[in-house]
């Protein structure tokens, strides 16, 4: 799976630069195929249908033998594990609160391990975006969430993920990018010039 092209994400790049040239916050984007594989998910249905469907069968005497119920079970489990394993699949039995909890957590390891944290005046900014989970977040360091109410990134976010729903995660990112960017530049004005982190986009494949 390729989460955009080259070309895309030096167009994120190119949105970040002009960004932080109006403003002392550090922008990071990180786009992730998945927040988690739920390689459990498929073996939990497969052993819920192998249990049930031959025990279903047995209901009616003489239809399977003791072996041909055996084979049946596990023919039962090898095909709902494999068809549970496909990621447009697996994604919608797995409850909305749990993708959107693991994506979470992955957003907020991704503001530490991408250093956002340690950044000069605490005007770190991770914009992250979970393709399976259809998810989008937006976190900020101290410096920034001191003079920037959440409820103004909580709008951009709406916006972002309707977007990422429809297919439009590059537009989605170019749009939000420019939007933080027009706050941050009003909120956060640049003071002196630096650049602490990388401008690309992370993509977690």
């Amino acid at each position: 799976m390729t989460l955009l092209t080259e070309h895309e994400r030096q167009q994120v790049a190119s949105a970040i630069e002009a960004v932080e040239r109006a403003t002392d916050a550090e922008l990071v984007t990180v786009l992730a195929a998945n927040a988690d594989d739920y390689a459990y998910v498929p073996l939990i249905w497969a052993g819920l249908a192998a249990l049930f469907i031959p025990g279903l069968i047995n209901f009616y005497p003489g239809w399977l033998s003791a072996n041909q119920l055996l084979l049946a079970q596990i023919a039962t489990f090898i095909v709902v594990a494999v068809v549970c394993r496909l990621p447009a699949v697996v994604t919608r039995l797995v409850p909305r609160s749990v993708r959107h909890w693991r994506a979470g957590n992955m957003a907020r390891r991704q503001f530490l391990e991408q250093n956002l944290h340690a950044t000069a005046n605490g005007t770190g900014m991770l914009i992250f975006v979970s393709e399976a989970e259809r998810y989008v977040e937006i976190i900020v360091d101290d410096g920034i969430a001191r003079r920037v109410d959440d409820e103004v990134w909580r709008t951009l976010v709406d916006v972002f993920t309707q977007q990422v729903a429809r297919g439009q995660t590059l537009e989605g990112f170019l749009g939000c990018i420019r939007a933080c960017g027009e706050v941050l530049a009003d909120q956060v004005p640049v003071t002196q010039p630096r650049n602490e982190l990388p401008n690309r986009l992370v993509v977690l494949e």
